[in-house]
């Protein structure tokens, strides 16, 4: 792993495989670390010969975590467009001119805003579980939202209790949830870093951006939509947006499939990716 000065932060980024082979840079979601990209998942990348870049967003992981006193007049510290920013210039620093994006949930957003914004940067695109930023598609259950949005614990075994108690609500019902697993990394996770301060900046990011639907109809790029059709987190709607939107799209949804991705999907999604990528490299 090595910290990358980027837009006026730093980012925690971790690379694997073999710098010759086609790079694809994973973007993780709301309150995500790189270390929600599993090993065994990038592993599989690795083997279908693809150079994996992972990194923490801003106020995340050990990269920066934004100081709020320096936060605009607005109130609002940073945009998706930031998010963005940082992941094209995070490719600049490692002298990569474009790469296949793949984002997931909030990084299914900046991806979208990457394409959006840099398609330069952009060889093909993987929206995974996110939406379009659009009224009425993709909206979480009433029950999530009740269970999500409450002030965190103080302690750290409260702080496990709780997220484990989260991780089981968006957790895929078609498949097993080992909570012995679960519970180690949520404890990885908070040991590498807490904070859930960077959490709601990034939150704000995402409540505060504009409706990408229009945007996403000019893009001209191979894309792929992946969902579960059981996400109670972001409704499948907000996939089905998401693909009708792009018109150079395929539409995968997953039977059983919530908020995560499940262990025994990895081979289907890597899968997905690879033929993505093929279609752009055509």
């Amino acid at each position: 792993m090595t910290r990358i000065s980027v837009n006026g932060i730093k980012l925690e980024v971790e690379v694997s495989g073999r710098t010759d082979d086609e790079p694809v840079l994973l973007i993780c979601g709301l309150a995500g670390q790189l270390i929600d990209w599993k090993d065994e998942f990038v592993q599989l990348l690795n083997n279908m010969g693809f150079f994996v870049i992972r990194f923490d967003n801003r106020d995340s992981g050990l990269s920066t975590h934004i100081d709020p006193t320096n936060s605009p007049k607005d109130g609002i510290p940073y945009s998706l467009s930031d998010f963005a920013t940082d992941a094209s210039l995070l490719l600049d620093s490692l002298g990569i001119c474009s790469a296949h994006i793949v984002g997931a949930s909030m990084g299914g957003m900046i991806a979208q805003v990457l394409a959006i914004e840099h398609p330069e940067k952009v060889k093909s695109l993987v929206s995974i579980m996110s939406n379009t930023g659009a009224t009425g598609v993709g909206a979480p259950n009433n029950e999530i939202i009740g269970e999500i949005f409450v002030p965190p614990p103080e302690s750290r075994d409260e702080v496990v209790e709780h997220e484990l108690k989260i991780a089981r609500l968006i957790s895929s019902p078609g498949y097993i949830f080992d909570e012995v697993a679960e519970r180690d990394y949520i404890i990885e996770k908070y040991e590498r870093s807490y904070d859930p301060q960077g959490v709601v900046r990034q939150l704000m990011a995402i409540l505060y951006a504009k409706d990408r639907t229009s945007d996403l109809r000019e893009l001209d790029v191979p894309a792929a939509v992946i969902h579960g059709k059981a996400d109670v987190l972001v409704n499948v709607s907000g996939g089905i947006a998401t693909h009708e939107a792009i018109k150079n799209s395929t539409l995968h949804l997953f039977e059983g499939m919530s908020h995560d991705i499940p262990r025994e999907l990895y081979k289907d999604i890597v899968d997905i990716i690879d033929e993505n990528a093929k279609r752009a490299n055509k």
